[in-house]
């Protein structure tokens, strides 16, 4: 019951690594990401070329039969959907006090074990970057767990989910708060192709989110 279809793979798979549409009642295929609206739907791999691929082959109208209409660069709005929904989520986590923010404070909870993931602004400088990479890998030498560091958003979009000003990196500490940002991090990461490490990151979010249920 947890396994869809990719209407452009035919590959089964777990409802976390896809994303549902449905014809909205104007005929518009709309993304179903908390998959509870209702009608007939179909699933997409989450990753941007698969996407891409369903609109260039035409396979909506098939696969929810119906003459549907696909918004001009639809991968573009599914793109920020996806954003809007990880940053709604950000600022949730922030509200229930399990995220931390300046390179100091996240770099101790790297350190100390309760970070689940790392998050880097696309301004943040090199530098900054490379000392939380080297406390990372301390934790990964030291028989920890590897910590996931993603770059998703600038850091305007940060500042506005936070309620801070000039969010250059945050961590978001381990628990059930977290869960829900955490995935859909992994979800907008997967869907804009992320990094070569993407396998690991996933293993690490699955982990962190076992250990939160």
């Amino acid at each position: 019951m947890n396994d869809r279809t990719c209407i452009v793979t035919r590959d089964s798979g777990s409802v976390d690594d896809m994303i549902r549409f449905v014809a909205g009642p104007d005929g518009t295929v709309v993304p179903d990401l908390k998959r509870s609206l209702p009608g007939r739907g179909c699933w997409v791999k989450a990753e941007r070329r698969y996407l891409d691929e369903a609109v260039k082959r035409k396979l909506f109208p098939r696969a929810l039969k119906g003459a549907v209409v696909v918004p001009d660069d639809f991968g573009a709005v599914v793109d920020r959907m996806l954003a809007k929904s990880a940053l709604g989520s950000f600022g949730l986590a922030r509200k229930a006090g399990v995220v931390v923010t300046g390179a100091a404070k996240v770099d101790a909870a790297i350190r100390n074990g309760t970070a689940a993931l790392v998050l880097h602004a696309h301004e943040a400088a090199e530098d900054g970057v490379r000392k939380l990479d080297q406390a990372r890998r301390s934790v990964v030498y030291a028989g920890g767990p590897e910590i996931p560091a993603l770059s998703l958003f600038e850091s305007s979009e940060m500042d506005l989910a936070l309620g801070g000003v000039n969010v250059i990196h945050a961590a978001v500490l381990k628990g059930m708060a977290a869960a829900g940002f955490v995935k859909r991090a992994w979800l907008l990461q997967h869907f804009r192709g992320g990094p070569e490490d993407q396998a690991i990151a996933k293993t690490a979010f699955a982990a962190k989110e076992t250990e939160t249920e």
